[in-house]
């Protein structure tokens, strides 16, 4: 039976926190999607999302997975579940959009896309900044062949990640925390989605700097790619520098931003008195009262990112791609789509509703997480780190 392309998806969310939070404005702004179930483990969470969407709010993520209205599940749970909450999924037939990296090991990763591929369901690796209008601008100013071949690609990202309120998992690297697992892997899906060939290898070193937050909150990395090109990717979240000043004091989520107001969260974090204080303020970050509707002006975006061909470069920004040839330079504009996280919706719709494959697929999910490993290797062990799990 072909699927009723109007029909909107039935969705259920497994977890309601920050990450759902970020994705929750472009959910609600699009008639694709009907938010009819969500799992969470606080009461006043499920209640918020029943006062607000209606349906279910259960107490298990199995739960969830049983309900019989629910066609796909949304998996926003912290790092470490994201296997566990994945095979749920897949067990009870359903598509899964899940929240990057796939997992936080390589075994676990590689089991989702068997089962998923086993089972016939789609499974989706997002929302990520390679989701991103200006992203998709680029890749088809470069497919045109005006600015030749790529070579080369620079991507770099100045942000207080690191000092804003976490949990402790965020903290501690083994349980995927830390800023290769949450952020590099944003530039690596960049990377990945303009430059030409499939990664071959990657040399990084890291930085733990901050006693307090005893995780990596900055790294750089080169990575090589089997026709020669490459790039470099670089990052920290220690919150001294922020590198959207060079970005229009345009936000990651596209919104204005005060240029006095980045060292708040530093001063924030020296103020709280106990790891409970902590918790709190993250947690008033996570859902649990009136859905946020806003849509920003601008598109998303993770940071200057600078794209050198043999024939000219591009420069991607909030707005649109800057182009670089001979003849000189212009400025492409990007149209705003319907909400910022429009592409995320558009590869469920399109694998759910059109049979169309989605890129950002499993097997991207594992690649991508497999070069995130391979940065925190390379930087234990120093060298460069073969990769075996590339694909394009």
């Amino acid at each position: 039976m072909t699927p009723d392309t109007q029909l909107p998806i039935r969705l259920g969310v497994a977890g309601l926190g920050r990450g759902f939070m970020l994705t929750l404005p472009s959910l609600m702004a699009d008639e694709r999607i009907a938010l009819v179930a969500a799992a969470a483990p606080r009461a006043g969470s499920r209640q918020a999302f029943i006062d607000a969407f209606g349906g279910r709010a259960y107490d298990t993520v199995e739960a969830l997975c049983a309900d019989p209205e629910v066609e796909a599940v949304y998996v926003a749970t912290p790092h470490e579940m994201h296997a566990d909450h994945v095979a749920m999924a897949v067990a009870a037939g359903k598509h899964v959009l899940v929240e990057k990296p796939i997992a936080t090991d390589l075994a676990a990763a590689q089991a989702m896309v068997a089962a998923a591929e086993a089972a016939g369901v789609h499974l989706i690796v997002g929302p990520s900044h390679s989701f991103d209008a200006p992203v998709d601008l680029a890749r088809a100013l470069l497919a045109d062949g005006g600015h030749g071949e790529v070579r080369m690609l620079q991507a770099f990202n100045y942000t207080d990640f690191l000092v804003r309120p976490r949990r402790p998992e965020e903290l501690d690297t083994a349980r995927g925390g830390g800023v290769v697992f949450s952020q590099a892997v944003h530039q690596v899906d960049v990377a990945r989605s303009l430059l030409p060939s499939a990664a071959r290898s990657v040399e990084a070193v890291t930085g733990a700097w901050d006693p307090g937050r005893p995780t990596e909150g900055a790294y750089a990395a080169i990575l090589r790619c089997q026709d020669g090109s490459f790039a470099t990717l670089a990052y920290s979240g220690y919150g001294f520098f922020d590198s959207d000043e060079w970005m229009g004091w345009t936000s990651e989520l596209g919104s204005p931003k005060d240029p006095g107001a980045f060292h708040k969260a530093r001063q924030q974090m020296a103020e709280y008195a106990s790891p409970q204080a902590e918790q709190a303020a993250k947690r008033s970050r996570t859902f649990g009262g009136a859905a946020n509707r806003n849509l920003p002006p601008a598109h998303e975006h993770f940071g200057p990112v600078i794209v050198s061909c043999t024939a000219g470069a591009l420069r991607l920004t909030p707005t649109g791609v800057w182009s670089y040839t001979a003849e000189g330079a212009r400025f492409v504009e990007c149209p705003m789509r319907l909400a910022p996280r429009t592409g995320v919706v558009d590869a469920l719709h399109g694998a759910m509703r059109r049979g169309v494959p989605p890129r950002q697929n499993g097997r991207w999910g594992l690649a991508s997480l497999e070069i995130c490993l391979a940065m925190l290797d390379s930087a234990r062990r120093g060298g460069a780190v073969q990769l075996r799990h590339q694909t394009l």
